[in-house]
């Protein structure tokens, strides 16, 4: 038990509307036996078909999010649930609270209740030059709390809770090129597998620096969608790819899918707030 106290996303998946169907209403049956189901909605695209998620309404306006693993694989839902409690538990940065979840059922199932305020998409929209700069910010001060849980070792989050993490340890390159195998696996296209076997050819070779590198709790995956703004914070939604790694990895793929352009690195004056915000946390890069 190691414990320490824009871009658009690719492969989009647009699922049909949902319906009270045994994928969703046996996971509500069994965390909420007693209550009653108003309306299911649909949360918007995804790119992970091995999930899905909705929006349940109860019958007294009660509103929660709905995560299932459609393929029966608990193992992502256990680590979200654990990564939720924890950094709730040890940081000031807004997550989801855990309602109810269960991950050695049939369907495997994580239940969420709102984090509140407004995505971080639609603060972005509505806001002008100035205000996207504060928002820029605001990212990069919350990931620098996120990496301000460290560990003694690099690792694959397994389990744990409040008061902890558990880790299957392992040297940071061996993680990272699980990482890049899993992002293969979940978004498959035979006429680009050599871009995967180029990177992780390209890891392997840079073993000796990478293992050296600082071990933090990462989100995995900081994209604009996974982003709430709450009063002057940002918090982060879906921590089911959440590792302990380089915390330069973070930092760099926040910059890349908040920030940066399809062809170009982005607006100057954002690429610098979002670091700038980090350092305010964090002290340094």
């Amino acid at each position: 038990r190691d414990a320490d106290p824009r871009h658009h996303k690719t492969h989009l998946v647009h699922p049909t509307p949902p319906s009270m169907d045994d994928v969703f209403a046996a996971p509500l049956r069994d965390a909420f036996p007693d209550r009653a189901v108003a309306d299911l909605h649909g949360t918007g695209p995804s790119w992970n078909e091995a999930n899905r998620t909705v929006g349940v309404e109860f019958t007294d306006g009660e509103q929660v999010y709905l995560k299932v693993a459609t393929d029966g694989d608990g193992t992502r839902i256990a680590r979200e649930r654990a990564v939720i409690d924890y950094v709730g538990a040890t940081t000031t940065v807004p997550v989801p609270t855990v309602a109810a979840s269960a991950v050695d059922r049939a369907v495997p199932y994580l239940v969420t209740t709102p984090v509140g305020g407004a995505p971080l998409v639609e603060a972005w929209r509505e806001t002008d030059e100035d205000g996207r700069a504060a928002l820029a910010r605001a990212v990069g001060r919350s990931l620098a709390r996120v990496h301000d849980r460290r560990f003694d070792a690099h690792g694959h989050v397994v389990g744990g809770g409040a008061d902890g993490l558990e880790l299957e340890t392992a040297a940071w390159t061996d993680v990272l090129v699980d990482t890049v195998e899993e992002l293969r696996e979940l978004a498959p296209c035979t006429r680009f597998a050599h871009y995967f076997d180029a990177v992780v050819e390209a890891v392997e070779a840079n073993r000796a620096v990478l293992d050296e590198a600082p071990a933090a709790l990462l989100h995995g995956d900081p994209a604009q969608p996974n982003c709430v703004r709450v009063d002057g914070d940002v918090g982060f939604l879906d921590w089911e790819i959440a590792h302990v790694g380089d915390p330069v990895r973070d930092v760099y793929r926040a910059r890349d899918q908040q920030f940066a352009g399809l062809r170009d690195a982005g607006p100057e004056r954002l690429v610098t707030a979002f670091p700038d915000g980090y350092r305010e946390v964090a002290g340094g890069l």
